[in-house]
């Protein structure tokens, strides 16, 4: 053998190795390049009959075929394909939008290798058909599956199935999980993440003294039994459901004064543990639950009605005058769209308004097919003002009860314009006596004619003799006497009106039986060009693992059956993105990240999920557990993984320095509303009331949004009146009205979102107002100075026992040595500053001025602001 032929066999292998795997990273048209096209073509090619120059680029062989300049790409012949002509001269797309060198690179290797597909082309072009395999096997669109629970070589550190899941991502890298959290980082972390408010010094000593195993797991039901819990978690659900008190859209930004039983029902529902595939029907379907008409109704069907105030979330002008009525109404419904698929499918439907979704398989018909699901109560052309919208909840035993009190106080009344039609005449009488008699009668006469009808003469002679104008108006100028008698007989009528059932009012969503609007695709998104008519369906792209049908009209009931169809297609337990999407929420509440970062986007360009099958278990268990949060967050808060402390480890930095792995816990910072409830709550001051009407919000001198009532005239001057608000300015922030117009300024400066429509995700952010807000606002300078005040109160005098008690309250520790010292020097230190820089007739003693400012430093410390 030549000693040259195993070099050339070599070479050889090696090319046909080369071109082996050069064959197998081919492009093929569904998954390589229609992705491309459809981003940046598909608008002027093909989508919604739009057909630039007769060509259509939404399958390979249309693309051959070409169009009026003849075919668009030649397989396997660079240079007789226009389309890459085209966009390599950047000529296409139109726009400023060009394709990048990447994605022009792949349409050259797809034309050269002889644009494949990757099996045969569908015959139709209808949306169904137009939906490739690839983009029905993406991992959001497959069915929810139940994996088994791995088995890991660490089995110690498993308390609960989800351990497994993370400990066998994190030994395939020959990780583990860090050491456990302190008690008192643990039970503060449990009390913030479950009711957003620090555990007291004795609870925290408490749980400290308790060496029973299940000392922990306690904790967590007493702390998923507290109505706070409902607090807190329900405020994660008003995020998404875009909870406002005001209308928005307008500049007016109306007030919305009963949204705030939507508010409340959220909040019980959640402490009441209500499962949440019920939550989720009664939110989308409670009309339709209630028998028709909704009258006479039970507390039962007034909560599942409440529910529906889901629907009427989403800013809404068209109660505003100035407003373009049909934008206003369109608006609405594709904000509520935005709402309800961001919230329970974690999909960005919206996006298919005007075109089809240009990443993600969703095409225009499905925006409108959902848009039909709620069209028979939000139909645009026969539209219900906000006003037009509420629910009497008055009963007909109410209705008579109010009718017979009216009749009661229509007799005072009557009583009243009697004796007042005497005293007038009386004093009229009185009046006239005074007259020269020749005038009596003349003069009488005049005043008895109605004044439209009066000639020249009389008006002429009443103007001369202004005493007989004596009216109900007047009369208290001729006999104070009767005029406190008829106060006295007008204040007994209203009382006897006060006596009647107050009409209680709710926002709801409804339908008008029998009324059944058609949906159309409104062409490029324009309500003034609609197309073809559409029934109402979920997306196509999972339509064939839903059972659940959604009808055009349920001849079985009044309404159409739309909404509750759909609801009940969410949660049978065969769609794919309701479980996940619900429980990824939770787990990001619980652990800082979701599993799938992108709370509200689980499509294309969303995020990926880092353990997919820890995903699936959890949805799959919450649903085989009953759709029941509770038992889900104690399972995810007795894991190791929650558990962990947040201490970082070298060997967990390099290998995950963005803890993807969950080796060790995140810390977090606190929201804004836990943030302000937390002040509150150190410095002795929350208010726990719960339910009712929010307290309002205004504007004050310096511009910032505080609590308070707006006492501001109708020119909007100050009119400097102060409204004692008896304590209710101390309420949990989520009791705090949300203008959108008004985001009250401390909670706005952490972050706090404003709702446009809704927040899928809150981002936080480390900005200069905030630590101003800190230092600064009235609110925290209050804060510091009762706290201090509770200080001083249960501490006496003593430096060491003021900086031990704040320390445990602020950060619920017990201070080391050194930081004690610290705080203790600080005070002396404080004071000394205070006695001698001491204000003429201020009554605080330096010593109390040296505790608030030091009270304000905790405040304002990362300890207090984090979570670990």
């Amino acid at each position: 053998m030549p000693r040259y032929l195993p070099i050339l066999l070599m070479a050889v292998c090696g090319a046909n190795l080369t071109t082996f795997a050069f064959a197998a990273e081919q492009p093929t048209f569904e998954k390589d390049v229609r992705p491309i096209l459809k981003t940046h073509c598909f608008a002027c090619h093909g989508e919604a009959g739009e057909m630039e120059g007769g060509l259509d680029l939404r399958l390979r062989r249309l693309m051959v075929a070409g169009g009026d300049s003849g075919p668009a790409i030649t397989p396997g012949d660079l240079e007789d394909s226009v389309l890459l002509d085209k966009v390599i001269e950047q000529e296409m797309p139109p726009g400023d939008t060009k394709l990048s060198d990447k994605e022009i690179d792949v349409l050259r290797r797809w034309i050269s290798a002889g644009a494949k597909t990757a099996r045969p082309e569908p015959e139709n072009l209808d949306p169904a058909s137009l939906i490739t395999e690839e983009e029905r096997n993406f991992w959001a669109f497959q069915p929810i599956r139940d994996p088994q629970v791995p088995v890991v070589q660490h089995a110690d550190d498993v308390q609960t199935p989800i351990d497994a899941f993370l400990l066998r991502r994190l030994e395939e890298k020959n990780l583990a999980f860090a050491p456990a959290a302190d008690k008192q980082t643990l039970i503060r972390r449990a009390y913030f993440d479950l009711i957003g408010l620090p555990p007291t010094p004795q609870q925290v000593q408490n749980f400290i003294n308790d060496t029973a195993p299940d000392a922990y797991e306690k904790v967590l039901d007493e702390l998923l039994a507290s109505p706070h819990y409902g607090e807190r978690w329900g405020r994660h659900w008003l995020d998404v459901a875009g909870y406002a008190d005001s209308e928005g859209f307008a500049e007016v930004d109306q007030v919305r004064n009963h949204a705030y039983k939507y508010r409340d029902y959220i909040i019980r529902a959640f402490n009441a543990d209500k499962p949440f595939d019920r939550l989720i029907v009664e939110q989308l379907a409670g009309d339709e639950l209630v028998p028709m008409p909704h009258r006479n109704l039970t507390p039962e069907q007034i909560d599942i009605l409440t529910a529906t105030g889901f629907l009427r979330m989403a800013p809404d002008g068209t109660g505003s005058s100035g407003v373009d009525q049909p934008v206003a109404r369109n608006q609405v419904i594709a904000d509520t769209i935005k709402i309800v698929s961001t919230s329970l499918m974690g999909m960005s439907v919206g996006c298919a308004e005007c075109h089809d979704h240009r990443y993600d398989p969703i095409p225009q018909t499905d925006y409108y097919r959902m848009r039909s699901i709620f069209e028979p109560a939000y139909d645009w052309k026969k539209w219900r003002s906000p006003r037009g919208r509420l629910l009497s909840l008055y009963t007909d035993d109410d209705r008579k009860q109010a009718a017979d009190i009216e009749a009661k106080a229509k007799v005072i009344d009557a009583q009243r314009t009697k004796k007042q039609n005497e005293f007038i005449q009386a004093t009229l009488e009185s009046e006239l006596a005074k007259l020269p008699e020749e005038l009596r009668e003349t003069v009488r006469a005049a005043r008895e004619t109605p004044a439209a009808k009066r000639t020249a003469e009389q008006q002429k002679l009443l103007k001369e003799h202004p005493s007989v104008n004596v009216s109900a108006g007047s009369l208290y100028l001729y006999d104070r006497k009767a005029a406190d008698e008829l106060k006295k007989m007008s204040a007994e009528a209203a009382k006897i009106r006060a006596t009647k059932p107050k009409e209680e009012f709710v926002r709801i969503l409804s339908e008008r039986p029998g009324q059944v609007p058609s949906t159309h695709l409104f062409y490029r998104g324009e309500y003034a060009q609609p197309k073809q008519a559409l029934a109402p369906a979920g997306l196509t792209v999972i339509s064939w693992m839903t059972p659940t049908k959604i009808p055009v009209n349920d001849a079985t009931r009044p309404t159409t059956g739309r909404r509750l169809a759909f609801a009940k297609q969410l949660t049978d337990g065969n769609h794919p993105l309701t479980a996940r999407v619900l429980i990824n929420r939770v787990w990001a509440h619980h652990f800082g990240r979701g599993i799938v970062g992108s709370l509200g986007d689980f499509g294309v360009l969303g995020d990926r999920p880092t353990h997919p099958d820890l995903l699936d278990w959890l949805a799959s268990d919450f649903m085989q557990g009953g759709w029941r949060l509770k038992r889900m967050h104690k399972m995810m808060m007795l894991s190791t993984a929650y558990r962990q402390s947040s201490k970082r480890r070298r060997e967990i930095e390099m290998a995950d320095p963005d803890n993807l792995l969950y080796g060790r816990m995140s810390i977090r910072r606190l929201e804004a509303e836990v943030l302000r409830d937390s002040m509150l709550a150190v410095s002795g001051k929350l208010n726990t009331e719960q339910f009712g009407p929010p307290v309002p919000v205004r504007e004050d001198e310096v511009g910032q949004i505080v609590v308070g009532i707006d006492t501001t005239d109708s020119a909007g001057r100050p009119t400097g009146k102060a409204v004692d608000l008896k304590g209710k300015e101390f309420r949990r922030s989520v009791y705090i009205q949300v203008r959108r117009s008004q985001p009250l300024a401390v909670l706005d400066a952490f972050d706090a979102p404003i709702m446009e429509p809704n927040c899928e995700a809150r981002t936080p952010s480390t900005v200069a107002p905030q630590a101003l807000m800190l230092m600064n606002s009235n609110f925290t300078i209050s804060l510091a100075e009762h706290f201090a005040q509770r200080i001083a109160a249960d501490a006496g005098a003593e430096p060491t026992k003021r900086a031990a008690l704040a320390w445990r309250l602020a950060f619920s520790v017990e201070p080391s040595e050194s930081e004690q010292q610290a705080a203790v020097d600080f005070l002396n230190d404080q004071a000394e500053h205070f006695k001698s820089h001491k204000i003429k007739d201020d009554k605080t003693s330096p010593e109390d001025h040296a505790l608030a400012v030091f009270c304000q430093a905790l405040f304002s410390t990362n300890r207090f602001l984090y979570v670990d």
